[in-house]
């Protein structure tokens, strides 16, 4: 059997604004409750699993690869939000999205900091 990734663990302040934030922004199908977990599905069946914890929470970064007619949905709801993005993770490109390997990505924060990237080429993949 080959090695996939099968789902992962995001800590939330709130697991149901979290997931939310996700779900609306992306257009995907809701969360789903399991066990103390909202799991939030993508295509290939990898679910972000947002639980609620009252620690601090360490940024963390996720990157999802997305066509281009979905980067033009994303981003369109990235900006009528007035939400900050960037063409880099360290922030240094303010308003700015990337054009790496001929594609187009760019990053921006969920409600608890971490890290999210939209890009429509893998990095790495040439151009």
């Amino acid at each position: 059997m080959p090695i996939e990734l099968n789902h992962t663990i995001v800590l939330a302040a709130d697991k149901e604004r979290s997931a939310r934030f996700l779900t609306e922004l992306f257009d995907l199908p809701p969360a789903k409750p399991f066990g103390p977990f909202m799991a939030v599905e993508v295509a290939n069946a990898v679910t972000l699993d947002y639980m609620d914890t009252g620690d601090p929470i360490v940024p963390q970064h996720y990157a999802f690869l997305v066509g281009e007619d979905d980067f033009d949905r994303i981003f369109g709801r990235i900006r009528e939000r007035g939400m900050d993005y960037w063409a880099d993770p360290a922030k240094a490109r303010p308003g700015e999205i990337n054009r790496n390997d001929g594609g187009r990505g760019v990053y921006f924060d969920d409600p608890d900091g971490h890290r999210l990237e939209i890009l429509t080429r893998p990095y790495g993949s040439g151009g």
